[in-house]
């Protein structure tokens, strides 16, 4: 078995051998072996790479040169001893059919020579497939950089009955059948190097597709550079729904990359609107549950959508046992039971865990709905959370045009606060109204949680006055929640919602970095769960 890292390896010249080429498509639990042998700073693709030929013992594999990163694993194998057969073949950014030709002809004398197999044009011709034709009816384009089988079964999943196209540098892989036999490393090389480019290669004006897609996820990997820019120039289009997910390749974050991809499949399709529940009254009761990382909030509304009870209780070890002690202190306050209860709709990180649960809706959906009922003239919705923030721009009926949410880590969410108030042994609400005292202009450098604790520990031994400090937190949480905005292309009317809302100190930053007023409601923290409920009624009234 020989392996290969990108659609620019000649796996139908291989074939020639005699020999099965598989791509190599990395899932891997973490770095262990990478780190210690390569740079932690080198792309999760390449660190990913290392690790699966250490854990596979694979013996034989072919690096094309595309960038930076495959060089060092060039280097990092090559050092190591594990491969039999390693080969780094020169592959050319602006052209050079001829040159790269010559380098086909030399990886297969070299393998002749290695493995004592002569090579067979026959074989080789005859392993040419038929390029994939692209669809011609609604389809979703996953594109960018790799993004594995993984990845690309969640985006199927995700949208059942819709073509995917994987667009991304090692999914589009189509070879036409190489005309000229007798000059097959000529023909050979033009047709490798004429596929849809890579964004690592000088000419990727065919990288367009020949119709728009009803939407486009767009994957980056972790410190690569390359899809950073064409991702850039996509998101300038307002008008196609875009969604954007960065791993490292490992499993992490499979929870915040599900929310996404639900929400955007709620987007695109507005599946929502199709939701219809059967009950034969005309007066009813609907619960809304939003599940979250700090806290678990429950609305009972009716049929004219008027609140009856709402509760706020933080979240436990377990979602369901949460949920179910919210909605029975919701109860208790509207003085029901939960057989009057008819339909109840789920939301937050842990909505498919809750019981019981006739529905489940992402928050980003909900928080648009929620988020309109409150303030009918909102047009971005700016949610701090306790374990992400996210903005989301709406239209006139609350629906979701287009969204963002931050990276995987606690930078800038009610969790990052939070650490920094057990730093400055304070609580939450001692920060809130401190953070509106401050004399000197203090600046927090880092955002991530742990390093920013470390210099909120220095400047209080710096004797740097407690307010100060808090400042300069709130101006890092409002520098990074505006620069979402900014992506979103957000405007006035401004809504903030989630618990970091009570936060003044926040939103007066926030205020003063958007150039705009805020409208904060006092059922900010609740926005989700009113919106999980306004969905229900809809789906009963439909």
């Amino acid at each position: 078995m020989i392996y290969y890292t990108c659609k620019y390896a000649p796996v139908e010249m291989m074939a020639g051998f005699g020999q099965t080429c598989e791509r190599l498509d990395p899932n891997p639990a973490n770095f262990e072996c990478a780190d210690s042998c390569a740079h932690q700073n080198l792309c999760g693709f390449a660190k990913a790479v290392i690790e699966e030929i250490h854990q596979k013992k694979i013996k034989e594999l072919i690096i094309t040169d595309c960038c930076d990163s495959m060089r060092r694993i060039n280097d990092v194998l090559k050092n190591s001893g594990w491969l039999d057969f390693l080969y780094f073949l020169p592959l050319p950014h602006t052209g050079g059919e001829k040159f790269f030709a010559k380098e086909l002809e030399n990886l297969c004398e070299a393998y002749s020579e290695y493995s004592g197999i002569p090579f067979d044009l026959d074989k080789a011709l005859a392993a040419f497939q038929p390029p994939q034709k692209e669809p011609s009816g609604p389809y979703i384009r996953f594109t960018g950089a790799h993004g594995g089988h993984m990845l690309k079964k969640r985006v199927e999943a995700t949208f059942p009955g819709i073509p995917i196209v994987d667009d991304t540098c090692t999914g589009n892989r189509a070879m036409e059948r190489v005309a000229d036999a007798d000059n097959f490393f000529e023909d050979y090389a033009e047709i490798l190097l004429h596929q849809k480019a890579c964004m690592r290669m000088w000419n990727v004006r065919n990288r367009t597709m020949l119709h728009p897609p009803i939407g486009t996820i767009y994957h980056t990997i972790k410190f690569c550079d390359y899809y950073g820019f064409e991702y850039m120039n996509m998101k300038e289009d307002t008008k196609m729904p875009l969604l954007k997910i960065e791993t490292d390749t490992t499993p992490q974050s499979s929870g915040q990359i599900k929310t996404r991809l639900d929400a955007f499949a709620e987007t695109v399709t507005n599946n929502v609107e199709d939701l219809h529940v059967n009950i034969d009254r005309d007066h009813f009761l609907v619960a809304g549950i939003d599940s979250g990382s700090t806290s678990t909030d429950v609305i009972i509304m009716n049929e004219k959508q008027a609140i009856l009870a709402s509760t706020i209780v933080p979240t436990g070890a377990g979602a369901t046992r949460t949920a179910r002690q919210a909605l029975d202190l919701a109860l208790n306050s509207a003085h029901k039971t939960i057989d009057d209860i008819d339909l109840v709709v789920t939301t937050g990180y842990g909505r498919e865990n809750i019981a019981p649960n006739t529905m489940s809706i992402t928050e980003i959906t909900c928080h648009a709905k929620g988020a309109h009922y409150l303030d009918p003239k909102a047009k971005t919705v700016i949610d701090i959370g306790g374990q992400d923030s996210k903005v989301i721009r709406i239209d006139e009926d609350g629906r979701v045009e287009n969204f963002v949410m931050n990276d995987k880590c606690a930078a800038g969410t009610g969790r990052f606060l939070d650490m920094q108030a057990r730093a400055l042994e304070i609580s939450l609400k001692e920060m809130s109204a401190l953070g509106l005292e401050w004399k000197k202009d203090v600046t927090i450098s880092s955002m991530c949680t742990v390093f920013a604790e470390s210099e909120v520990v220095s400047l209080v031994a710096e004797n740097v006055a407690t307010p100060d400090i808090i400042h300069g937190l709130n101006k890092a949480v409002a520098s990074k929640t505006a620069t979402l905005v900014t992506r979103v292309k957000g405007e006035p009317e401004y809504i903030m919602t989630g618990g970091v809302a009570q936060n003044k100190g926040v939103v007066t930053c926030l205020e003063e970095k958007l150039g705009a007023k805020i409208f904060i409601s006092s059922q900010a923290q609740s926005c989700g769960a009113i919106g999980a409920a306004l969905l229900g009624i809809e789906a009963i009234q439909r």
